[in-house]
């Protein structure tokens, strides 16, 4: 099936910024499980075209569409955060980089388990969690998983997640997966609350501090104006913003990025992040 794209998007530059764990590429194809279905999609200028299981493509199509934020007034985001001209300048380099809409329980594992982690094994570590625990779903003579639910995940238990190789983050998942069952973490009502509250009501989870909320609050929660701040994110601030100077604490880096980026920040803080990595690859 195809989608004709009729505002900026850069697929690759999408699923390949650090937002979504669980994207493979073979050639000009990425194959996923986004909100329990296999996607195997690509690009070709404005138009995408994907192949999707078990549900009928014409219900993928609608799922591709809110995931990849198509309902986002994109022009008018970056007419706000274009008025910094570093961001401006990323804007121009990686025109249609999108934010994602990821699914919250998936989103919130998938960033306890970055803490102390690099982009390759927080995709190992969710890929290993959905071939355990995941209902395998089959799609062009491939199989994938989808990702376990919280019950799943309570029900394997802190030490068959360190099996797994989560390590110190095992206790937390599994934390994190009992308050979700018990009903103390509400992750559909923290998407209706305000941006404060939903972030003080995700760092009352244990492994779950400021950088990883803002994470979950902005990948999953329609948070926009939340900044994670994490290594790629302080050395940008300090090399563009901050430069011959200390560093500020990331507490005082956060309040000076939402005043300075405002509603948008999360969109700029992806294209500062994004320019920043790759940059930094090259190099």
């Amino acid at each position: 099936m195809e989608l004709t794209i009729d505002q900026p998007f850069d697929l690759g530059a999408s699923l390949e910024s650090g937002q979504a764990h669980r994207w493979k590429k073979a050639d000009d194809w990425y194959q996923g499980v986004v909100r329990k279905e296999f996607i195997q999609i690509r690009q070709k200028g404005q138009m995408v075209e994907f192949s999707s299981g078990p549900s009928p493509e014409a219900t993928a199509a609608a799922m591709l569409r809110d995931y990849f934020r198509f309902d986002d007034d994109i022009d008018a985001i970056y007419s706000d955060i274009n008025r910094d001209d570093r961001v401006a300048a990323m804007v121009v380099k990686y025109p249609g980089l999108r934010i994602l809409r990821t699914e919250p329980w998936e989103c919130l594992v998938a960033f306890i388990c970055s803490a102390n982690n690099n982009i390759a094994r927080i995709h190992q570590l969710m890929e290993r969690m959905s071939d355990e625990f995941g209902i395998p779903l089959a799609l062009n003579g491939q199989t994938r998983h989808t990702f376990p639910s919280p019950a799943d995940l309570a029900k394997a238990g802190e030490g068959e997640l360190r099996r797994l190789g989560l390590g110190f983050r095992a206790p937390y998942v599994f934390g994190a997966s009992q308050a979700v069952l018990e009903g103390s973490l509400d992750l559909a009502e923290l998407v209706q609350l305000p941006y404060p509250e939903a972030k003080t009501a995700l760092m009352e989870i244990k492994g779950i501090g400021s950088k990883i909320a803002d994470c979950i609050a902005i990948f999953s929660l329609d948070k926009l104006e939340a900044f994670p701040i994490d290594v790629w994110i302080r050395r940008a601030l300090a090399e563009w913003y901050f430069p011959d100077q200390k560093v500020p604490p990331d507490r005082v880096l956060l309040e000076w990025a939402q005043e300075h980026f405002g509603r948008y920040g999360g969109y700029a803080q992806q294209y500062l992040f994004h320019g920043q990595r790759l940059r930094k690859k090259a190099d």
